[in-house]
Order: structure tokens, then sequence, then C-alpha cells
């Protein structure tokens, strides 16, 4: 018999009916004449209720049923008389597929904390929490590729091994091939790198946005949606070592274009994820309140379904850096010097604290910065005519920060050129990318989105590690 979803079948009224459903146990538990066994398959936050009526044979099989076991039911398709459900399933048969020894098997029905399932990342996608963030995160997904699908870009694979740093941070994983225990060296002590496996020195990507550039520079509009990778040492609950960017790049659009493609990005995805991930999202609320119920009123987060909607009620804010350093500096947080870091001055590189203030207490809706001092922001940003400022553009969200960075691009060869020399970026890396700039420039610009940082916001969870499958973090590399 085939085996019908635990999400379609508790749709089902045609009472009666034989089917077959397959799971895993979330709870058991009898009486003397019936046993009731909770199954859950991931195709939905809902179990589906198992009834199983206690005989001889019944009973020595209920014994080897437990929390974490597998199985296949073959029953009816009854209208349930309990509370919370419309339908469960009368059991003629039932098959073991795997057993779950209840001594060792680590997730019983209770509740555990999100460190305890971080430890157990292999089996954490069972509970409800981690269920729902991986349907959010398809979801997540499937809009992002609609939304570029139905406005003509293409997507394009960019190299995940490169040897260029695109953000020039020099925080990059290396790749080689090179006998580390005994490593070539040049006279001067230096790596000798002609005989790894590339001849020269080769990183995983921070970004795929240079050669995205390339394809949208004939092309015209290009995303691309990939994983990355940045080897910095910090632990906080906004930082990963592997991540997933989507990155858009667009020949022929300038700030005000970027801006407007972002704004509609966002929009279009959070109401995606409010149209079809209802359940889910109510869920997650849900648990977020019940996990901040004993904080003080002002501590707690935003309830999540009216955050999700406050990102679609209005038009984003749009603000100059300089105006925002203005706005910061005469706030109360500033002079009483409650922030942690306190601006003093146009320069300052703006902290989750300011985006936050910005946000959620003096605009009360998103804002896309725009404008910010070169000295801050990437070489590649197009250079405003006042000789300070670029032409970049980060959108801050509430709770979140900073979850869109992007600018127009410098499409002049000549100043390229000049900010590569000044800030030492090896010429020899770069060439290709300055050729495009001689062969048919035309102005352009891109943005990324930090896919998980999407995530956090659509789910309400608050640590990063909690809604990529398997966190890879600094000493973490288990799963």
């Amino acid at each position: 018999m085939k085996r019908t979803e635990i999400k379609t079948l508790l749709q089902r009224t045609d009472y009666g009916s034989t089917i077959n459903v397959k799971g895993w146990v979330r709870t058991k538990r009898s009486s003397k004449n019936v046993a009731f066994i909770a199954m859950n398959d991931g195709s939905t936050l809902n179990n589906v209720q198992i009834v199983v009526e206690m005989n001889e044979e019944n009973d020595k099989l209920l014994n080897r049923i437990h929390t974490g076991a597998s199985l296949s039911v073959d029953g009816i398709l009854a209208e349930s008389m309990g509370s919370g459900q419309k339908v469960e399933v009368q059991s003629q048969t039932i098959e073991i597929l795997g057993e779950a020894n209840p001594d060792e098997y680590p997730l019983q029905p209770k509740k555990h904390s999100l460190e305890f399932l971080r430890e157990k990342a292999y089996l954490r996608f069972r509970t409800s929490t981690f269920s729902a963030v991986a349907r959010v995160r398809h979801a997540m997904i499937f809009a992002i590729h609609q939304f570029f699908n139905d406005r003509g870009f293409y997507n394009i694979h960019t190299p995940i091994i490169t040897g260029s740093d695109a953000e020039g941070a020099g925080e990059m994983f290396q790749v080689t091939t090179l006998d580390l225990e005994h490593l070539p060296k040049n006279p001067d002590g230096t790596i000798d790198y002609k005989n790894d496996f590339f001849g020269k020195a080769a990183n995983l990507t921070v970004s795929g946005q240079l050669e995205g550039e390339l394809a949208a520079l004939a092309l015209s509009n290009i995303y691309t949606f990939g994983p990355t990778f940045r080897a910095e040492n910090s632990n906080t609950t906004r930082h990963l070592a592997e991540f997933w960017m989507i990155e858009p790049e667009m020949a022929f659009y300038d700030l005000t274009d970027n801006m407007d493609l972002a704004e509609d990005l966002l929009k279009y995805v959070v109401k995606y994820g409010l149209d079809h991930c209802k359940e889910d999202l109510e869920f997650l609320s849900n648990r977020l309140q019940d996990e901040e119920k004993n904080k003080k009123a002002e501590e707690r987060s935003m309830e999540l379904i009216e955050k999700l909607k406050f990102v679609l009620d209005e038009p984003f804010a749009r603000v100059t850096y300089t105006e925002a350093i203005d706005i910061l500096m005469s706030s109360k947080p500033n002079k009483k010097q409650q922030f942690q870091y306190v601006i003093e001055g146009w320069g300052a590189d703006l902290q989750s604290e300011h985006e936050r203030y910005l946000v959620e207490k003096h605009f009360k809706r998103p804002v896309i910065l725009t404008d910010y001092p070169a000295s801050i922001k990437a070489f590649y940003m197009k250079q405003n005519e006042d000789g300070k400022t670029v032409r970049a553009m980060d959108i801050l969200f509430p709770q979140i920060g900073e979850i869109v960075g992007g600018s127009q691009r410098e499409e002049s060869y000549e100043k390229l050129y000049a900010k590569i020399k000044e800030l030492n970026i090896p010429e020899s890396t770069m060439w290709w990318y300055l050729d495009t700039r001689k062969f048919g420039t035309v102005p352009h610009s891109g943005f990324g989105l930090g896919f998980e940082r999407l995530i956090l916001f659509m789910t309400g969870m608050t640590n990063i590690r909690d809604v990529i499958p398997f966190p890879r973090t600094p000493l973490n590399l288990e799963f």
C-alpha cells in the first residue's frame, strides 16, 4: 500500500478508508484496553494519533515501541473523538522499521535546551522546533529562487575555491594539497605554492560577488545562492564559519535601483513565509514567547508574526549615514552613554545596537542606510563626488540589525585601480576584475543577503547556530 504523508492525512475526511502511514514515534501511552501512539514524519508540525487495541500480540509489539522508533502502520482512517485532532488511524497492522532503545535515545518526550540539542544535531530535526525551522528554511530557499526567476534573473554558480579575497578582510580558510608536515619553502622562508594543486595560494570564498559581476556584465541580471566561508574566530550568536549568501548583481542599476530590488525581495520572501508557513510560524512565535515569559516586558522580543508584518506595512526609511550619525549622537542612549559603543562623531562604524535603535526606536520601520564613509567600506564600491563617501547601502531590520549589505559598484577603471593600489591589494590577483572596466564598462550594482540572518529573522530564533542544519563554528566540526 502506498504511504500517505501525515500532512496530507490530517486533511482527509474519507473516513473508513484503508491507509498506510510511516514515521517516528513521539510519544506512547497505554491503558488497559487501548494504546495511543503519536507519530510524526516531518511533513508537518502536527502528529497523527495511532490507536492500537490491546491484545496479546499487540502487547508484545508495544513493549518494543518507544520514543524515536520508526513504524509503518496500516489502518483505517477515522474521525477522532479526542481534542486537538480531526482524524486518527485505527491500526490493523504495525511494522517496526527501526527500534530505539529508551535507555540510549537522547530525545526523550520532554523539553530540551537548545544548547543540548546542538550537541545532538544529528537528531534535532526530529524535534518540533527544528523541524519547523527546517521547513521555513526550505520555503525561503524556494521563494528566493522564485522571486529572481520571475524577474528574469539568471542563477550563476560562482567558485567556492578562489584566489581572491572579495572583502579584503583576510579571514579566509586556506585550501591546499601540500604536505603540512613538510611544507616547501622559498629562500626567504615563505611557503612555495608552485607545487600546490593550483600552483598558487587558494582559499574558500567569502563571497561570490566579484565573479557575479563578470556574469552581470554580459547577462545583465544574475544572482548567486551559495555557501561562503569566513575564518573569523568568533563565538557570538551571530557568526558562523560556513554560511549561505544570496548575491544579485545587476548591470545598468544605480544605487536607487539596487535599494528598490532589495526591498522588494525582502518583502516578497517575508510575505511568502506568512502565506505558506503559518502553522510553523505560529508555533515558533509561541515557543519564543514561552522562552521569554520571565523577562521584563521591555526586554522581550517583538511577537514573531507582528514583527514579520512590521516589514510589510510601510516603505523602508531611506537615510544617509551622515543623517543617521546626527540622529544617534542626539539620542538619549548616546547622551546618557547607555550604548556600549558611544557614537562620538562622523566616521564611526555602526554596531548592532545603533542599527536597532534606528529601526526599533527612531523610525519604527526597516531602514536603508546609504552613502557610508569610504574608509569603512570595501574597495569596489562607487566613490561619491564628495571624495569621502561611497554609494553603499545597508538594510537594517528589527532585532537583527544589518540583514543586507550592498552598493553601486565602481565602474571607472582609473578610480578602481587607484583604490586597489591604495589598499595594497595585489594587482596580480585582480587583473581580470579590473579588465571588466576596460571592455564595455557600465554602471552596475549588487547586494548580499545573509541567508541565515534572514532565517533568524523569520523564525525568531536567537542563535544563528540554530537556523543552519550543521553549524560550523570555532572548535565545532562534529557532524
